[in-house]
C-alpha cells in the first residue's frame, strides 16, 4: 500500500468565484479612497466624507467574508491580509491625512508627516495585531478622527493637537478591540457599528435635520464604547516584542 498523500482536489468553479470576490470587494476599498482624494481636490469634502465610511464599511465585514469562503485554502498564492493592509494604509491613513489638510484642521501641511510615519510603523509591526485578537497600539482610525474634525467644526489648533495626540498613541502599547474577531459582544458590537455608520450618514448628508435630534452627538457613543471595551477586555497595556 502506497503511503504517498493524496493530491488535494482542486476547488470547485463556485468556490474559487467567490473567493475571487472576496478579494476583489477588498480592493475595491482603494477605488473608493481614490475617488476620496478626488472628491477632496474638489473641495466635496461631504462626498469624500461618505466615501471613506463606505470603504470603512467594506473594511468591516470583508475579514468575516474572507474566513468565510476560506479564501487562504482557495486562493493561497495570494496574500489576503497584505492585500488588506495596502487598502488600509490608503483609506485609513493617506486619503484621511489628505482630506484634514484639505479641510484645513490643521496648523501646516508638516503635521500631515506625522499619522503618515506613525501609521507605516504600526502597519508594519508583526505585533500589530496580537495573539488574542486584539490591536495593539491605536490602530490608525485616521478616517474616523479626519471625518468628526471636519464636521464638528474643531480649530486648526485643536485638530493638530489631536493629531500628535493620536499619532503618539500608535506607539503606545495599549490593546484596542479587533471587532469582527470579538469573543464576546461581538454581534452587539457590530450592530452598535451599523448604527454608529448610520448616524454619521445622516448627520454629513442631512445636517440640518439630524441636529434637531442631536444624532451626530449620540453617534459619539460608539467610540466611547469601542475604548470602553478595549479597556475591560484588553486590559490595558499589552507588550510589544522586543527589537
Amino acid at each position: 500500500m502506497s503511503n504517498a498523500a493524496a493530491p488535494h482536489e482542486p476547488p470547485a468553479p463556485a468556490h474559487l468565484t467567490l473567493a475571487w470576490g472576496v478579494h476583489l470587494f477588498t480592493a475595491s476599498g482603494a477605488v473608493l479612497g481614490a475617488l476620496a482624494l478626488v472628491a477632496v481636490s474638489a473641495g466635496d469634502l461631504a462626498k469624500a466624507s461618505l466615501l471613506m465610511l463606505a470603504a470603512l464599511l467594506i473594511d468591516s465585514v470583508d475579514g468575516t467574508l474572507a474566513r468565510k469562503v476560506r479564501v487562504s485554502e482557495v486562493l493561497p498564492r495570494i496574500n489576503g491580509r497584505r492585500l488588506d493592509d495596502i487598502v488600509d494604509y490608503l483609506n485609513f491613513a493617506i486619503v484621511p491625512v489628505v482630506f484634514m489638510l484639505g479641510s484645513g484642521h490643521l496648523l501646516h501641511w508638516s503635521i500631515t508627516a506625522l499619522p503618515i510615519l506613525a501609521s507605516a510603523y504600526g502597519f508594519s509591526q508583526e505585533d500589530a495585531k496580537t495573539d488574542d485578537d486584539f490591536f495593539l497600539g491605536w490602530p490608525s482610525y485616521w478616517n474616523v478622527v479626519a471625518i468628526y474634525l471636519w464636521i464638528l467644526g474643531v480649530t486648526p489648533a485643536v485638530g493638530t493637537a489631536l493629531v500628535v495626540f493620536f499619532s503618539v498613541a500608535v506607539f503606545v502599547p495599549i490593546k484596542y478591540i479587533y471587532p469582527s474577531k470579538l469573543s464576546v459582544l461581538r454581534k452587539t458590537t457590530a450592530a452598535g457599528g451599523m448604527l454608529w455608520g448610520a448616524l454619521l450618514t445622516a448627520a454629513i448628508v442631512e445636517p440640518e435635520s439630524s441636529s434637531q435630534f442631536h444624532l451626530l452627538e449620540l453617534s459619539l457613543l460608539y467610540p466611547a464604547y469601542y475604548l470602553a471595551l478595549s479597556f475591560w477586555l484588553g486590559g490595558g497595556r499589552g507588550t510589544r516584542a522586543a527589537t
